[in-house]
């Protein structure tokens, strides 16, 4: 009979403190003065390649609006309902139809107010969009998301596990950095299943222990 878990670990949530920043530090300054409406910026676009850290910052730009009590809503490859922050992620998967509302959205945010949060993963002038989409995403402030070093990969598993309650060593932190996929949402799934597995076995993170998890893996 399997051991029925009760994960009693706090469910992780991205949040702009809890974003390894790296070389997007002017990115994260950008995003923080948006949100505390200390800028005339109404657009703000993100790219970069997958795993880079888009989505995570888009959540978290969510996340905080709520917490000062305003609306705001995350999507992605879609387009939402008006709210006072408005995220939009991967937005290169919009069909036309999407595309023409997120274009009327964008337009009614510049007259009335608020922010629009968008993400894709190239830069405006190479995203295959309607021309006047492609132009106004470009209108507005553009960031490139720089990726990880592995030092920085390494900082932003540590939160993450002390965030589950973990204490991993820098043996466990190197193999999964030498071993696992590059993108850190990746690095960061197999921690979860590390963690899932530290609770079955009642045994703490060790290097032995994520080698049955990431074999597991491979398995599945």
């Amino acid at each position: 009979m399997k051991q029925l878990l009760l994960n009693i670990a706090p469910h992780w949530i991205p949040t702009l403190d809890n974003f390894v920043a790296g070389r997007n530090a002017e990115l994260l300054s950008a995003l923080h003065q948006a949100l505390s409406a200390n800028t005339s910026e109404s657009c703000l676009y993100l790219w970069g390649e997958p795993g880079c850290g888009k989505s995570h910052l888009l959540q978290a730009a969510v996340e905080e609006t709520k917490k000062q009590g305003r609306t705001a809503i995350y999507v992605r490859g879609a387009v939402p309902e008006s709210a006072e922050v408005i995220a939009v992620d991967e937005v290169e998967t919009l069909g036309q139809s999407s595309q023409i509302v997120l274009f009327e959205l964008y337009n009614w945010v510049r007259e009335n107010g608020g922010l629009l949060l968008v993400s894709g993963t190239f830069a405006p002038a190479q995203l295959k969009l309607r021309d006047d989409l492609r132009t106004r995403l470009g209108w507005g402030l553009v960031y490139h998301v720089q990726g990880l070093s592995d030092e920085e990969k390494g900082r932003a598993l540590v939160q993450h596990a002390r965030a589950k309650g973990l204490d991993l060593s820098n043996d466990v932190i190197q193999y999964l950095l030498i071993h696992g996929k590059r993108d850190l949402p990746s690095l960061l799934a197999v921690l979860d299943d590390l963690d899932t597995q530290c609770l079955r076995f009642k045994r703490g993170p060790s290097v032995p222990l994520l080698k049955e998890v990431m074999q597991s893996c491979k398995g599945l």
